[in-house]
């Protein structure tokens, strides 16, 4: 008699398709963990590129303010200085403008206003090496030009010191006055001043006060000019 057929093992149902279903859901988890730690990341970086922005912020503030405050009490103490009396400093008043193409008599040494030439000097920080016309310093004067004036009394060093301040603010001039009584003299429309040495402080706070200052006749006119 023939032997009975020997039966093959069958599978479990549905242990395969099991396996393909975990497989799957562990890759998604780990896909899901991997966005969140980048999402994670993301933020700390954000929030670190924020701390920084603040804490930049913060000094570009700080900073600012502090050169506004600085600004400021420069620009107080300028004002005050401009208003501040000057010890020693003369001023004329009624004096005439009228533009003349002759030589005029001035009642000062050097003028500081009247009747002058149509034509102004140069003033913007001009250093002249010889005497300069009268009525041509004196127009430029009446634009808000400060004039420094001196003789043989002022010394190398003064010359030399009043040369660099003017060479450096327009709207103020310098030449020799061999007739001029004091050492350095500082002239401004109907304002004068002077001094014996170019270290006298009073020299620096006349510039602050009187180079286009209140005297001014012509504010805002030109010290350039083809004289």
């Amino acid at each position: 008699m023939g032997s009975a057929a020997k039966q093959q093992p069958t599978k479990p149902p549905g242990k395969g398709k099991s396996n393909v279903n975990q497989s799957t859901a562990d890759r998604r988890a780990r896909i899901a963990e991997l966005r969140a730690e980048e999402q994670r990341r993301d933020r700390r970086n954000k929030f670190i590129a924020i701390g920084a922005a603040a804490v930049l912020l913060a000094g570009m503030v700080g900073g600012g303010a502090w050169i506004a405050l600085d600004a400021k009490d420069k620009k107080d103490k300028e004002a005050a200085a401009a208003k501040a009396p000057i010890a020693g400093v003369q001023t004329f008043d009624n004096l005439t403008r009228n533009h003349v193409a002759t030589k005029v008599t001035y009642p000062q040494t050097p003028p500081v206003g009247g009747d002058h030439s149509q034509v102004w000097l140069n003033c913007m920080g001009t250093v002249y090496d010889k005497p300069v016309e009268n009525e041509n310093a004196v127009h430029a004067m009446e634009h808000g030009a400060v004039w420094v004036t001196y003789n043989a009394k002022a010394s190398a060093d003064d010359i030399t010191t009043l040369s660099t301040k003017v060479k450096t603010t327009p709207y103020s001039f310098m030449s020799p006055y061999p007739d001029e009584a004091g050492a350095i003299t500082l002239t401004a429309w109907g304002t004068q001043l002077t001094v014996d040495s170019a270290a006298d402080p009073r020299v620096a706070s006349f510039f602050t006060k009187y180079v286009q200052g209140p005297q001014t006749q012509e504010p805002g006119a030109s010290c350039s000019t083809a004289q």
